[in-house]
């Protein structure tokens, strides 16, 4: 056998799962409740010029805003409409990278994850001042050092813009939102590894902590947070006061609560999905979709024994790392078995600089690979235990954050057909594949 066949030749074990049948599936579409703000830009000059708070800005002094690694809803028009009002105040405004250590803990890997975004220079319309040189701005009782970004201390002002949502790995009056962006993203990689020493269970305390004591010490001048709606549109625009910011977040972290979309399982006016599942088939793990690549809070499968899941997923299979993700294959460790192609675009630098940043090691482990897509769905099938391999309950979604469309197997149709609020879109048919990899298409998310 010559070396290029060698290369491309399938490994034996493959053969053990060959010959496992797949069940047909139909498209399904599930709606959720949802308010959504048709003109981004519009609510924000609006919130702005309601808010008290922003009368702190003066003509001529140097705001930083922050920016932090997830794909938010309108996030480039939201940041560009920000800098365009403290423009008009009067400010020079810049804004700089805060995402503790994603971006491969660079600033250049912040900055290049910024643009995969969309968040460049020129779509918000200032200059994006990326380092991670930090400075101590106090100790906590344990003798913490507490730290926040240079470039952002050396401002005459802060503005913090982030996403209000629940964390994939802790329940708190404040999870991921502008307090924690304050806490551990203007951290950048140092502050980050301090919040995250002693455990991911303690985080919360440490972000309540150095949030409060960077808002007493620090430049804040107010933050502004959104609240998204189960199909990932921009639902709610919040600017919150400094004085205050912690608190006033909670009740919007309950409300992004309450807007999460969910897997068609359980009663369907539970808080969260219920019950067992066979397999789950998710075609995109990656940065924008989640933190960690893929929602534990839609999975149920945490690092933290203290999380509470209430649906078990006896196998999940993952298929495909974002291109928009640079590499940070972070979740795919929560996955049973995954693809040689999401294998390869996992890359260890981006990777374990975030497992090593927040104690959190399992999230750097690769599971089971598989040589394609229907390889990895036949091991996932074939291992679920069903009682009937033939018909297992299967559903397939294309990544953790959109799950208005989904593909469920024949063995589902009659409870989900049962809910109310799912619509079967098409008849059963055989999962297809061109070159071993998925063919079915999804529709277009909500516009």
């Amino acid at each position: 056998m010559t070396q290029a066949s060698t290369a491309t030749a399938r490994p034996a074990y493959v053969r053990l799962v060959e010959d496992t049948p797949l069940p047909r599936v139909a498209l399904c579409r599930q709606s959720f409740a949802a308010t959504r703000i048709d003109d981004p830009v519009a609510a924000l000059r609006r919130a702005l010029a309601e808010a008290p708070c922003t009368a702190r800005i003066h003509p001529g002094m140097t705001v930083a805003v922050t920016a932090g690694s997830r794909g938010i809803a309108a996030f480039p028009e939201l940041l560009r409409g920000i800098v365009a009002d403290l423009r008009a105040r009067g400010a020079q405004p810049f804004v700089v990278p805060a995402m503790g250590s994603h971006g491969g803990a660079t600033a250049e890997g912040q900055t290049r994850l910024l643009a995969s975004l969309g968040v460049t220079e020129a779509s918000i319309g200032c200059a994006i001042r990326s380092s991670m040189d930090t400075v101590e701005v106090g100790r906590l009782d344990n003798g913490m050092s507490v730290r926040i970004d240079r470039l952002a201390h050396e401002a005459d002002g802060i503005v913090l813009f982030n996403r209000i949502k629940p964390h994939t790995s802790f329940r708190a009056p404040n999870e991921s939102g502008l307090a924690k962006m304050l806490a551990i993203g203007l951290g950048k990689q140092s502050g980050a590894e301090n919040c995250h020493a002693r455990g991911i269970d303690a985080v919360p305390v440490y972000i309540d902590a150095m949030a409060r004591m960077k808002l007493e010490r620090c430049k804040v001048l107010f933050g502004v947070g959104t609240v998204e709606n189960a199909y990932d549109q921009l639902g709610h625009i919040a600017v919150l006061d400094s004085a205050g910011l912690i608190e006033a977040e909670q009740p919007l972290l309950r409300q992004a609560m309450a807007n999460m979309p969910r897997l068609p399982l359980g009663p369907v006016d539970a808080p969260m999905a219920e019950g067992q599942l066979d397999v789950l088939v998710v075609d995109q793990i990656g940065k924008e979709f989640s933190g960690t690549g893929m929602d534990p809070n839609i999975t149920h499968r945490f690092s933290s024994p203290k999380m509470t899941a209430t649906l078990h997923i006896a196998r999940l299979a993952a298929l495909e790392l974002s291109p928009r993700s640079n590499g940070n294959g972070n979740g795919a460790a929560r996955a049973d078995v995954v693809t040689a192609r999401l294998e390869a675009a996992f890359d260890r630098e981006a990777v374990y600089a975030n497992a090593l940043t927040s104690t959190v090691l399992v999230q750097a482990k690769m599971p089971m690979v598989m040589p394609d897509d229907r390889t990895a769905i036949q091991t996932a099938v074939r291992t679920c235990g069903a009682a009937d391999l033939s018909r297992p309950r299967l559903l397939r979604i294309p990544n953790t954050l959109h799950l208005e469309h989904f593909y469920a197997s024949e063995a589902m149709l009659p409870e989900l057909e049962a809910r109310g609020n799912v619509q079967v879109i098409g008849p059963p048919q055989d999962m297809r594949f061109r070159d071993g990899l998925l063919a079915d298409p999804w529709p277009e998310p909500a516009a």
